[in-house]
């Protein structure tokens, strides 16, 4: 594992996480005080989703199955 120098956060490549509840994983980002943008909540056929950003301003995707 390495940081690029100069580092520059993830916008379009990303990780994807499968979770079993997406809601609850939603509400604990957002107690945390982290952004959840549902705005393309159905559009993966056969699942859920939000995207997100890590600390360091990385894009994260959150799955469940719909």
């Amino acid at each position: 594992m390495g940081v690029e120098d100069p580092f520059n956060p993830a916008r379009k490549a990303h990780p994807a996480f499968v979770v079993p509840d997406l809601d609850m994983v939603a509400a604990r980002l957002r107690a945390l005080g982290f952004e959840v943008d549902e705005s393309q909540r159905d559009s993966f056929a056969g699942h859920v989703r939000f995207h997100t950003f890590d600390g360091h301003g990385n894009r994260v995707e959150v799955l469940a199955a719909a």
